[in-house]
């Protein structure tokens, strides 16, 4: 008898060791690579600061940063399921989702969580130029962006869809930038810092007066038109420096993109772990300061959210556009 409740002892006690892993299985946070890009990029340390808030904050989440090539490795890597979301901008965003451009008929149906920076074009003359509209950048030399840049690809779509075309000097932002300082090129398009001019622009600004010119109101409805994986956005008078007078531009911006698959519950708690704690991704990434989260998402998202997104943004009474709206 001594023996059988022995044995009976033993049993029990094999049996809770190896529920053991079980039961911590079952407690153990979701795991979430986040792929993202270089490490030298701003993005990066935005990205690291967002697993941080992620991380602190999100309920059974725990957010794992991965180093990429960028956005279009990352949609790569969460349609062969190596990542669960991923940095992208929304102008790549809109042609996979959609399976245009150079994903045509590949489409594939990501799903954003939030956007947290507008990257906005900036159409810088020389102001002794001359130049005051668009259309007379036709025959000109100009830099429609810097070469192989997502700036450029954006800047040739809208000048072709306007039916502009400029004598183009493709080049590096420090050749461009020389030879405007030099009056060689009258001007170039350049992603701005948030909203105010980038750093190259102020340097130019800095030895001779510059002019960023604007879309007209024909123009923007246009480009809103014909070019659906682009924004168009206005700056207002001294808001990307002082005494630049208010202007409309294109812009598209960047953000986080899930896999369709990511249950509803992750996405909820990660963009609202993202939204509530952005000082810490401010503090990593300049652009974010002072910035509206839900406000970038709706403005500038160019394909649907995801459910779970919907989900927190609803919660906290934004307004979700019917395009934002994913496919039931």
């Amino acid at each position: 008898m001594k023996s059988c409740r022995i044995y009976l002892a033993g049993s029990l006690l094999i049996a809770s060791v190896l529920m053991l892993p079980l039961v911590a299985n079952a407690q153990s946070p979701k795991r979430i690579a986040m792929a993202t890009t270089a490490s030298a990029s701003s993005h990066y340390a935005y990205s690291v600061a967002a697993s941080q808030a992620i991380n602190a904050n999100a309920e059974g989440v725990e957010a794992n940063v991965i180093e990429t090539g960028g956005a279009r490795d990352n949609l790569r890597r969460m349609a062969r399921n190596q990542a669960d979301v991923g940095i992208v901008t929304t102008n790549v965003a809109f042609d996979v989702y959609n399976g245009v451009g150079d994903f045509e008929g590949k489409p594939y149906k990501g799903l954003m969580l939030w956007i947290y920076g507008a990257t906005i074009q900036n159409v810088v003359v020389r102001k002794d130029s001359g130049i005051e509209s668009l259309e007379q950048l036709a025959g000109r030399k100009f830099n429609p962006g810097i070469a192989g840049s997502g700036t450029e690809a954006a800047a040739d779509s809208v000048f072709a869809t306007l039916g502009i075309e400029g004598d183009w000097v493709r080049g590096s932002t420090g050749d461009i930038v020389d030879q405007i300082k030099d009056n060689r090129v009258l001007g170039y398009v350049k992603s701005g810092a948030g909203r105010q001019l980038d750093s190259s622009t102020v340097s130019i600004a800095a030895l001779t007066p510059i002019r960023v010119l604007s879309l007209t109101d024909e123009q923007a409805d246009t480009v809103r038109e014909k070019l659906k994986n682009l924004s168009v956005v206005t700056v207002a008078d001294n808001e990307a420096g002082k005494d630049i007078p208010g202007y409309t531009t294109w812009a598209y911006a960047t953000g986080f993109m899930a896999r369709p698959e990511l249950d509803e519950e992750t996405a909820y708690q990660m963009t609202k772990a993202v939204v509530e704690d952005n000082q810490l991704q401010a503090g990593a990434f300049a652009g974010l300061l002072g910035s509206d989260i839900p406000k970038l998402t709706m403005e500038l998202s160019a394909t649907p959210l995801h459910p779970g997104a919907v989900r927190y943004y609803e919660e906290i009474g934004i307004e979700i556009p019917d395009r934002l709206r994913p496919a039931m």
